[in-house]
Parts: C-alpha cells; sequence; structure tokens
C-alpha cells in the first residue's frame, strides 16, 4: 500500500501528480496567493472591451474582483473592484462606458479612473459635526493597483512588480502564435460564462491535453477535424507554462481506419450533418493548420477550430468547482458570408457544443472520480518524460510542462 502523501510531498517526475493538489484547501489558497496573485500575468480581458476613454470591464485575477479601465489619457489601468472603507465592489455590472469616475453604492466614496480615492461623502461632516479626521489621507486609502499589459488586442493584469515585460513572459514562439490568430482588430459575437465542477487546473490540463481530443470528441474523430493520425505537434514554451497544439490535415488520414482497429468508439460510421455547410471552412491564416488551442498561463485558453475563434478565461471557484469565460470573436473586416460560416461553427463549442460538451463533464468525472484518491498518484507519461515541444499529438508534453510551471510558482 502507498505511503500517504503529506500535502507538500510530490515524486520529482514530471510524469506523476498527487490527487490531493487537486482537492487541498489549503493548497488551494496558496495557489491564489502565489500564482494568481503572484508573479504572472493574467488574462483580463480584451482590448477591445476598453477601446474609448471610459470604457471599462470587471473581471478577475484569481477570486479577486478588479476594474479595467481605459482612462483619459489613454492608458488602460487595473485596481481591486473592493472600496477602501467596508470592502463593497466599487463597479457592479460588467462593463460600460463613458466612466469619468466610480461611486460605491454602498456609502458613495468615490474613485477616479485610475482607481485613486478622490472623494468621500460628508468627508467634513454635517453642521461641524462628524466626518473623517482632518489628517486623514484619501490617496492612501485606494484599493490595490495592478499593472496592466495590452499585447494582440489582450489585456493582461499583474499584482507583482516581479513579473518580467508581457513579451518576455510569453516569449517568441508563443507570441507569433498569438499574433497568428490575433491578427487585426476584432469583432465580439458573443459572451457566456459556464459553470464547471471541477477544479481549475483539471481544466488548464484538458486544454493542454492533446491526447484525449479524438479519443473524447466523437466528432472530432467522425469528422476527421483532429486526429492522431493526422499531421500537426505540439509546442511548449522553455518554461512549460504556455503551450500551442495543432493540427494539419493530411491525405493518408481520410482513409486511415487506425480508430476503427482499436475499438476507438469515436469514429462513428454513418454520422452526418443535417447541414453540412457547418464544415465548410476557408483557410483565413496562410497555413494548413485547421485547429490551434493556444494557452497562457495561468488562465487563458486562445482557439482556432476551422474558422471558430474564441477566448477562454479560467478563473478558480474553490478547490471543486470553477468558472470558464467564453468570447467568441470574428474580425472587424469580416464579410457578411464570414460571419454567417462563424456564427454556425461556433455551435461546435460551448456547453452544448458537438465538440467541447464532453469537455464541460469529464474534468466532474475526475474531481468525482479521485475523492477518495487523495494520496494517490496520476500518470502522465504519454510520450516520455520530459516538457519539449514535439512534432506529434500522442503525447502529454504540455501537460507535463504545466505542472513543471505550476511546481515551480508554487515551490513544490
Amino acid at each position: 500500500m502507498n505511503a500517504p502523501l503529506d500535502r507538500r510531498t510530490w515524486p520529482a517526475s514530471l510524469t506523476r501528480v498527487p490527487y490531493w493538489v487537486y482537492q487541498d484547501e489549503a493548497n488551494y489558497r496558496e495557489e491564489l496567493r502565489r500564482i494568481f496573485e503572484g508573479p504572472v500575468w493574467n488574462y483580463a480581458c480584451l482590448e477591445s472591451d476598453v477601446a474609448s476613454p471610459g470604457d471599462y470591464r470587471t473581471t478577475w485575477v484569481g477570486e479577486m474582483p478588479v476594474v479595467v479601465v481605459r482612462a483619459d489619457d489613454g492608458e488602460v489601468y487595473g485596481f481591486e473592484n473592493r472600496c477602501s472603507h467596508r470592502g463593497a465592489l466599487i463597479v457592479l455590472d460588467e462593463g460600460g462606458s463613458g466612466a469619468k469616475d466610480f461611486q460605491c453604492i454602498y456609502h458613495a466614496w468615490r474613485y477616479d479612473q485610475q482607481g485613486t480615492l478622490v472623494g468621500i461623502a460628508f468627508e467634513q461632516g454635517s453642521h461641524g459635526r462628524g466626518g473623517m479626521p482632518a489628517g486623514f489621507c484619501k490617496a492612501d486609502h485606494s484599493p490595490r493597483k495592478l499593472r496592466t499589459a495590452t499585447i494582440a488586442g489582450l489585456v493582461f493584469v499583474s499584482l507583482s512588480d516581479e513579473v518580467p515585460p508581457i513579451e518576455e513572459y510569453l516569449g517568441d514562439d508563443v507570441l507569433g502564435r498569438l499574433e497568428r490568430v490575433m491578427n487585426r482588430p476584432i469583432r465580439v459575437l458573443g459572451r457566456y460564462t459556464q459553470q464547471l465542477p471541477n477544479n481549475w487546473k483539471l481544466y488548464m490540463e484538458n486544454t493542454k491535453d492533446t491526447y484525449h481530443a479524438s479519443l473524447l470528441h466523437t466528432f472530432f474523430g467522425t469528422f476527421r477535424i483532429t486526429r492522431l493520425t493526422q499531421g500537426g505537434g505540439v509546442m511548449v514554451s522553455p518554461e512549460g507554462g504556455h503551450h500551442a497544439s495543432y493540427t494539419i490535415d493530411l491525405p493518408e488520414d481520410r482513409t486511415s481506419q487506425a480508430y476503427r482497429q482499436q475499438g476507438i468508439r469515436t469514429e462513428v460510421e454513418g454520422l452526418r450533418l443535417a447541414d453540412p455547410s457547418l464544415l465548410d471552412p476557408v483557410k483565413e491564416f496562410n497555413d494548413d493548420i485547421q485547429l490551434q488551442i493556444l494557452t497562457v498561463f495561468p488562465n487563458l485558453v486562445v482557439q482556432q477550430i476551422h474558422n471558430c475563434l474564441a477566448v477562454r478565461q479560467i478563473l478558480p471557484r474553490g478547490t471543486g468547482a470553477m468558472d470558464l469565460h467564453w468570447t467568441y470573436f470574428g474580425y472587424a473586416d469580416d464579410s457578411p458570408e464570414m460571419l454567417r460560416r462563424r456564427l454556425k461553427q461556433f455551435n461546435l463549442v460551448g456547453p452544448a457544443g458537438y465538440v467541447s460538451m464532453e469537455d464541460g463533464c469529464v474534468g466532474g468525472f475526475v474531481q468525482r472520480g479521485i475523492a477518495a484518491a487523495g494520496d494517490e498518484l496520476s500518470v502522465v507519461e504519454m510520450g516520455g518524460e520530459g516538457a519539449a515541444s514535439d512534432k506529434t499529438r500522442a503525447t502529454e508534453a504540455s501537460v507535463r510542462g504545466f505542472w513543471k510551471a505550476y511546481r515551480r510558482y508554487m515551490g513544490l
């Protein structure tokens, strides 16, 4: 019988992950502090969300509520969405425009576009009585300010002075893959939030898990959008935290019987689309990549599945729950025909998507499956032991890369 694992015990190899890491409440609180509030860049919103002075968007850094705003000076600022007085949210809605300042609804304390406390209701009291002490300095009592960075149409925020500039944080390879998709002004086509019954790390692992895609998703396997018998591979950043996986259609895969020969359920003979135009993609990136999934540690996913484009934001909500914020987009210069194509292909992803419907529940299957297995280990050995880029997707290299980065931030 395996010896019980202490919360800080972890095998040296990246191929084994202890299940307590998805369950332990103290470890979860450490993640919020060391990762989300630590020396990382958290994806916050699209730059188009704060395109003009006075535009703002509310979001989160881990569990910390945050406001991102474009100020009248043209710069983007971020600050904690918490009134310095009694802790209420300063901004209650998801976003808006034309904001010159922000006023807390509870006691009307007022903050400027940079999040600095500039006004207190009845600061001098009333009729010569009450009010704040004479020496009270409003500027010393502002909510926490965040560093901000904009790149490739995305806004990132950080509480850390130690995190390097965003270009260095991403690295040239990841940035190039990101700019491949975020290559010109975009148009938001839809948003929603999906609540998932699993630890946030299980979903991040899933997005990096190129091994599962054509084994779990019937639609991928049957309609040959991504299969392990096609071309492609994974790119893992040197520190492990970021990745991009990609699929290239190969003529030899179109007649491959590999899935049927192994009895894999995700190639279903006779399955047809009532509207085949759903899978009538056009090339728009000057390459043969038909699917690319890109992640930026710790909370961003950028997807391209044919012409279906979306940004996903991962938000932890406890050891066994998370929110997934989806933003569908196209480009501002899309033709009416391309817009219709994208709207059809958006049916591929989401809570009831032909593809990602399974991703919404499989993390919960794991969370439930490991309920009594906190002292046990998962096996992450497909493709070897390392976390390097590879020209195959029959590998878990990018999953091991995630744990490589995670362990460094967590001191494990």
